[in-house]
């Protein structure tokens, strides 16, 4: 007779829910690659007009301030809103990165940064689930943006004190 093993589990607690899968990881695309894209695309025929069509009406109604864009459709369609959480742009290289690969703009229960900020005083993990990220990076994105912070008030601070002497 042999004895179970430490780290034994039950049949039914190693079936993994559907609810419960994997986070994907987000995926960046290059200028280069979707350059790529697009030539393959326009090879195939180009763009369909009816298309071309949507976009442009959807152009025509985005919004043009905060004020607008807060009554405005949820999920938002902008996703090329430096607010959207769908994608990120890098200003240097102009690489997109797809937060959600796995999912459609539409299956995210956030979209907007503005609203998420809006709401205000939420856990490290709730950001993490929001822009598809670890709690723990989130921590570290937190903490190098409060050392920017610090940094700009020390800089600040000499000329606040210029200031009360005058």
């Amino acid at each position: 007779m042999s004895e179970p093993k430490r780290n034994d589990v039950t049949p039914d607690l190693q079936e993994p829910m559907e609810a419960e899968r994997p986070r994907q990881r987000a995926r960046t695309m290059s200028r280069k690659e979707m350059a790529r894209q697009f030539r393959q695309q326009m090879a195939a025929g180009g763009i369909d007009p009816e298309l071309q069509t949507l976009m442009a009406e959807m152009e025509a109604s985005r919004p043009k301030s905060r004020a607008d864009c807060g009554t405005g459709p949820r999920p938002c369609p902008y996703v090329s809103c430096k607010y959207n959480l769908y994608v990120d742009v890098n200003p240097r290289t102009g690489s997109v990165k797809m937060n959600f690969p796995d999912k459609e703009l539409w299956e995210l229960a956030e979209t907007c940064a503005l609203d998420v900020a809006d709401r205000a005083g939420i856990t490290l993990e709730e950001v993490g689930v929001i822009m598809n990220l670890t709690r723990e990076r989130v921590r570290q994105l937190e903490m190098r943006g409060l050392a920017k912070l610090r940094v700009i008030a020390d800089d600040d601070a000499p000329r606040l004190a210029d200031d009360q002497d005058e």
